[in-house]
């Protein structure tokens, strides 16, 4: 029960979320920003207490005005079954509300423009939260799906390719739907900021996912599976075929012997002995 309330700590709220709920007092509609804020939080909550359920560790989720973002200290080491549940968690969240709504106006305990407003909210964020652009869900999602069929390098770069396709997609429909839009122009903005640092970072995110694989704690490993090197590979080109979810076996193979090196092994000598220029060939002598 305490990793739950614990979740509760983590919460905070956006800037950007404040700067919209000045406007809304500003223009006297506080009735409707509460509604906003119960179902985002309602939606973090729900990625929150899975991810609490399977022990990730949370640094903090932050309440957006179409979402959140939460920020984790795993780096992409945790099992993807356990990734989809959390990421799926939220959206999730949003079809009880919707049911409960439902079943209060039709019971007469919700009038029709609430229950109006309070559906077309909740089929917005979820629908905007589902868009597949990082750091939405959706994009999320996308990171998961690739991950399952490449490397944790390969995946992050196809997944940021379809961030950029499907963000350029939503900004020209944007353009031709509506171009007074404030809110949306705002969303996609962050949006837009949001890849661009990923994308500056993302060597960044690949060395901390080589470090919690060496560092971090140990956990089940789902599957194995083997990388062929030569002895002139450098260190750095066998970790770029590193995937999420495996534990991997590097297998060197020489003139007249073959060796067999454990994936640790190769992160000692990188991270431990900062052998950063070393070849894997130079680990066997």
């Amino acid at each position: 029960m305490i990793k739950y309330t614990e979740v509760l700590t983590k919460i905070t709220i956006h800037p950007l979320f404040w700067a919209v709920i000045a406007i809304g007092v500003w223009t006297a509609h506080f009735k409707e920003l509460l509604v906003l804020f119960f179902i985002v939080f309602v939606h973090e909550l729900g990625h929150g207490f899975a991810a609490a359920y399977y022990g990730w560790r949370i640094k903090q989720i932050q309440l957006l005005p179409f979402g959140g973002v939460a920020e984790l200290e795993e780096h992409g080491n945790k099992p993807l079954k356990e990734e989809l549940l959390v990421i799926l968690a939220g959206p999730a969240q949003h079809v009880w509300m919707i049911m409960a709504a439902y079943a209060l106006h039709w019971a007469g305990f919700m009038g029709d423009s609430f229950y109006t407003f309070f559906l077309w909210n909740n089929i917005t964020i979820l629908l905007f939260n589902l868009l597949p652009i990082w750091p939405l869900d959706g994009g999320k999602l996308v990171f998961n799906i690739f991950s399952n069929g490449f490397p944790f390098l390969k995946a992050h770069r196809w997944m940021m390719a379809a961030s950029g396709v499907c963000f350029f997609a939503a900004a020209g429909i944007g353009l031709i739907w509506n171009t007074t839009n404030l809110t949306m122009w705002t969303m996609l903005v962050f949006l837009g900021i949001s890849m661009y640092m990923e994308w500056r970072q993302r060597q960044y995110t690949f060395i901390r996912f080589l470090l919690e694989r060496y560092y971090g704690r140990k956990r089940d490993i789902e599957k194995i599976t083997s990388i062929v090197a030569d002895r002139d590979d450098p260190l750095y080109t066998i970790f770029e075929q590193f995937r999420r979810g495996y534990k991997h076996s590097i297998i060197i193979k020489g003139k007249q012997e073959q060796y067999t090196l454990d994936e640790n092994e190769l992160l000692y000598a990188y991270f431990t002995e900062k052998r950063i220029s070393s070849s894997i060939g130079e680990l066997i002598g």
